[in-house]
């Protein structure tokens, strides 16, 4: 897949979905009941692959609703402190506020988070609010699938995509399921599989491809034929501590091994590993290496306190592989 292309276009990478406030525990080995402190993060995967794809070097837009108070005041001031372009962000005029993530850290095996999801401005951005004007100056737009799990942020997304397909635009989908945000999982089905059908890579844990396939326990031969039948290129399948894999549409396979390092927590890690993923593309690396950049900056992140904060650089993630090697 050639992401080289229209190298005179403004933006590498547009992402479209959630930004929210992460509010992470700052004692650790204790249940949120006890702790009393709490760092703020910006927050949400299309925010954090923006954050962490700017943080490598790539230029990148942003496209979501946030609210018009202090929490979206500093979640637009974050990112423009990191350039990425804002042109995209729309201000919430109906008093809705920013979704909040409490995060525990009670153990590295042992994290939990409790989200305030309720009547949030991201899943309020209409589709009378893309832009396909903004949208036909990426080389690249990632959707979440969180935004698919409400309207009008869904039909805003579909809309996104399809602007994406008309103008040249690579469409890259990272699954992001959030199970408190859908109705049902025959619902979370329906849509992940629209949108997957329309992508031109994919990425995911297994689990939530297991969602997208309204099944338990499926295998990876299956799923890369259903996508490949479609507008697929690259396939990334996440099997946690077992490493990861990528297929290619021209029935090439690639694995990744999962770096050790010392775990924290574990969110966090699958935003740092698109951002680094799609960085590897970008830089016109193999597709191995970009598997590995993802799982070495999914390592870095999750021996981390913050998601966002956390984003490692080029020079981070070359040095964890090389170490390991």
């Amino acid at each position: 897949m050639n992401l080289k292309k229209h190298s005179e276009r403004k933006f590498d990478l547009i992402t479209v979905g959630r930004a929210c406030i992460d509010l992470n525990a700052v004692e650790y080995n204790r249940p949120m009941e006890e702790t009393m402190t709490f760092s703020k993060y910006v927050g949400g995967s299309p925010a954090n692959i923006a954050i962490g794809t700017a943080k490598l070097g790539l230029k990148v837009g942003f496209i979501g609703k946030i609210s018009d108070d202090q929490h979206g005041r500093f979640i637009e001031k974050y990112m423009r402190d990191l350039a990425i372009n804002t042109d995209g962000m729309v201000k919430d005029t109906e008093g809705r506020k920013v979704g909040l993530a409490f995060t525990e850290i009670k153990s590295p095996d042992e994290c939990s988070i409790l989200m305030y999801r309720e009547n949030v401005a991201d899943l309020y951005l209409a589709p009378e609010e893309i832009s396909e004007d903004y949208i036909k100056e990426a080389r690249v737009l990632l959707v979440s699938g969180t935004a698919l799990a409400q309207s009008p942020s869904r039909e805003a997304v579909l809309k996104a995509v399809s602007l994406a397909r008309e103008n040249d635009v690579i469409v890259a989908f990272e699954l992001d399921y959030r199970p408190y945000t859908w109705k049902n999982t025959e619902e979370t089905a329906v849509y992940y599989s629209l949108v997957a059908e329309q992508a031109d890579v994919i990425i995911g844990t297994r689990d939530e491809f297991d969602m997208m396939e309204n099944q338990v326990g499926g295998n990876n031969e299956a799923t890369k034929a259903y996508l490949f039948q479609h507008q697929a290129e690259i396939v990334v399948i996440k099997h946690g501590v077992e490493g990861s894999f990528a297929y290619t549409k021209a029935g090439e396979t690639f694995q990744a091994q999962a770096y050790k390092t010392k775990v924290l927590k574990t969110f966090g890690a699958g935003d740092s590993y698109a951002s680094a993923f799609l960085y590897g593309l970008f830089s016109d690396e193999s597709i191995e290496t970009a598997l590995k950049y993802g799982s070495a900056a999914a390592s870095i992140v999750v021996s981390k306190h913050s998601s966002s904060d956390a984003m490692p650089t080029a020079d981070e993630i070359k040095a964890l592989i090389a170490q390991a090697e």
